[in-house]
């Protein structure tokens, strides 16, 4: 039977998302939401950035309305290491909580998904990290409810399986992922990305862009080896009709608001269709995967020196969003013989125009491009500090990341992804 596995392909595929409350206002409701699952006590965890702009005290102010016990921990990480995850789930292990609430981007989501596992289960983050990375630990034990609220358009984060964190000592960004990580409720009041610098806004969308793009082209899931255990599917099970649709959908909206939110944060209208779109990419990615840009910018993120983002606080590496979409435009210039169809048609939901084969894989990367110039987003490694002598530092990183790997549309090599980061400079 065994081996008969091994020759078939997969013919099931799994998709999920949390409940979600989108709209102005909804942030007001999370007490109310939060008090129905019966909690009396929460953690909300946020950075010292968006603790600054009010949002995390509303949050607080909505549960204590409604007699649940609040702290808020503003110490994460803008973008998480290993280092910030060890020091919130400290804190978080001086009480026991009935729940965590994560507000802010992408860093404060994926760091209460880490200390939802770290004070629900022994071990350290590295036991539960992808191999070859880590040790790939299932977890076993119930976690906390954990309602996600996102103030950035971009991680989608708080619809996804995924935390992401970065390893200082191995100058490596890598992931936990696993069904029991997602938050039990999303919400999404687009009015807390009012206040996001442009630099931010702009590597937020790349982001959600990224997550579409990557879901929309990534292989099919019924072209992908079948799982031997129909309970431990991968969550990124590849391309699939449901996510497919929210793929569509997400690069509609990034084509049509991006720009408008670059170029006007106050634009509410701009704001709520990004927040939209990135909510409809995170319930593409969540499931089907995200596969090449974001691989290659586990280590670019990770193995930066020196760089210093222009919008963003201190912080060790280069931002998610920048560190994805640099290498974009020649990520799908060569996946794309492997699903010519899909890339073309990528390129025509994102920029309004019609493309046949006659244009190929100039198509989207060249899309890309024009986007990337029209929002100030760096477009060469060079710009991170990097030189050509370190692309077998990042070629070496990328081909650590199994989970990105595992459904990129054409055979990845060390070679391959060298040509890559060289015509990324």
């Amino acid at each position: 039977m065994e081996d008969d596995m091994q020759t078939m392909n997969e013919s099931v595929f799994t998709w999920a998302a949390p409940p979600l409350k989108f709209g102005v206002g909804a942030l007001d409701e999370i007490g109310a939401e939060v008090g129905s699952r019966k909690a009396r006590s929460a953690l909300v965890l946020t950075d010292k950035g968006v603790a600054e702009t009010g949002i995390p005290a509303r949050v607080r102010a909505s549960l204590e309305a409604v007699g649940i016990e609040t702290e808020v921990y503003d110490r994460v990480g803008v973008e998480p290491t290993d280092d910030s995850i060890a020091e919130a789930v400290e804190f978080a292990r001086a009480r026991d909580w009935d729940c965590f609430v994560a507000v802010g981007g992408g860093s404060s989501i994926d760091t209460a998904k880490a200390v939802n596992l770290l004070t629900t289960h022994d071990g350290d983050l590295l036991d539960y990290i992808t191999p070859p990375i880590g040790q790939g630990r299932v977890p076993t034990n119930p976690l906390k409810p954990l309602i996600a609220v996102p103030t950035t358009a971009g991680t989608g984060s708080e619809s996804t399986t995924i935390c992401v964190v970065d390893l200082l000592s191995m100058h490596l960004k890598a992931g936990v992922s696993h069904p029991a990580l997602r938050p039990v409720l999303a919400i999404v009041d687009p009015t807390t990305t009012i206040s996001l610098p442009t630099e931010v806004t702009a590597a937020s969308g790349m982001d959600v862009l990224s997550h579409a793009l990557e879901s929309y082209t990534s292989v099919r899931f019924d072209a992908k080896p079948a799982t031997a255990d129909p309970m431990a599917r991968p969550a990124f099970c590849g391309a699939n009709p449901i996510s497919d649709v929210w793929c569509e959908m997400a690069l509609k909206l990034v084509g049509a608001n991006l720009r408008r939110a670059v170029m006007n944060g106050r634009d509410l209208e701009a704001r709520t269709q990004m927040a939209l779109a990135s909510t409809y990419a995170g319930t593409g990615f969540g499931n089907a995967g995200t596969h090449l840009p974001h691989a290659n910018a586990y280590p670019i993120a990770g193995a930066v020196k020196g760089y210093k983002a222009a919008g963003y606080p201190e912080m060790p590496m280069v931002p998610h969003g920048q560190a994805v979409s640099v290498t974009a435009p020649q990520v799908f210039n060569w996946t794309y013989p492997g699903d010519p169809e899909r890339h073309l048609r990528a390129a025509e939901l994102l920029s309004g125009r019609t493309f046949t084969t006659v244009d190929g894989a100039e198509a989207l990367a060249g899309t890309l491009r024009d986007l990337m110039s029209d929002i100030g987003i760096p477009t060469s490694l060079s710009t991170f500090g990097y030189v050509e002598s370190d692309i077998d530092l990042l070629v070496a990183g990328a081909m650590k990341q199994s989970r990105q790997l595992s459904v990129v549309p054409r055979p990845v090599t060390a070679e391959a992804l060298g040509d890559i980061f060289r015509a990324s400079f």
